[in-house]
């Protein structure tokens, strides 16, 4: 699972960092909102801690920008505010949970334990991505033409347009769509992403999936 924290107090942030390494994540570390938005560009994450008083971009600002991109990964802000108008300011802005500093750590990762299982429930059902959309309830992807997929097939492309253009390692990806499943290989990866792309190009897509067996995959525009 894959973190990204942004908080300003670099102590803090150190000790956080350290503490959910131990806990089993795997954490990229920023100091201001800007810095959040450039590794948001690039990379998905599981789960977003975000402190609301960071320089050059606050974390509100920063959560705005995030939802309005369409990100929908899970956040939970950290401020040394206890005012309830901050609490609602931050919710209102897209934020799914709320901790008020100082806090207690093991609560901390109680909250982003709660988050990353429920992660799939933060996604929208319908998602669109240049002419393609996606409807993972019925497992029907439409662009030109409609065409039924397998539900390990609609996880796959789901993770695709949820980060649009954020290159997804082998692993990230199997991570997302095989966790728990036993006695399957990192090789399903490439099986199943041949899959979806025989289907895209079934319904004439204006979007495709890049990238060679083994390594990393982005969904692009064509």
């Amino acid at each position: 699972m894959k973190l990204l924290l942004a908080e300003d107090e670099k102590d803090l942030s150190k000790a956080l960092t350290a503490v959910l390494t131990h806990t089993g994540y795997s954490v990229d570390a920023a100091f201001d909102g800007v810095e959040a938005l450039e590794f948001l560009e690039k990379n998905d994450y599981d789960a977003i801690i975000m402190d609301i008083m960071m320089p050059r971009m606050d974390g509100i600002e920063a959560l705005k920008k995030i939802r309005e991109s369409g990100d929908f990964t899970p956040v939970l802000l950290l401020t040394a505010k206890a005012e309830i108008d901050d609490r609602v300011t931050g919710l209102d802005a897209g934020a799914d949970d709320y901790l008020t500093k100082p806090f207690a750590i093991k609560e901390l990762i109680a909250r982003v334990n709660s988050m990353t299982r429920r992660n799939d429930s933060y996604a929208p059902k319908n998602l669109r991505v240049g002419s393609v959309t996606l409807d993972t309830e019925k497992q029907e992807v439409t662009s030109e033409n409609s065409i039924s997929l397998a539900q390990k097939e609609t996880k796959l492309l789901e993770y695709f347009m949820i980060n649009p253009g954020k290159e997804l390692t082998t692993e990230r990806i199997f991570e997302h769509v095989w966790k728990g499943d036993e006695g399957v290989s990192h090789d399903v990866v490439w099986m199943y992403v041949s899959f979806v792309r025989s289907k895209l190009q079934a319904i004439n897509a204006d979007i495709e999936i890049t990238g060679e067996r083994n390594g990393s995959y982005s969904l692009t525009l064509i």
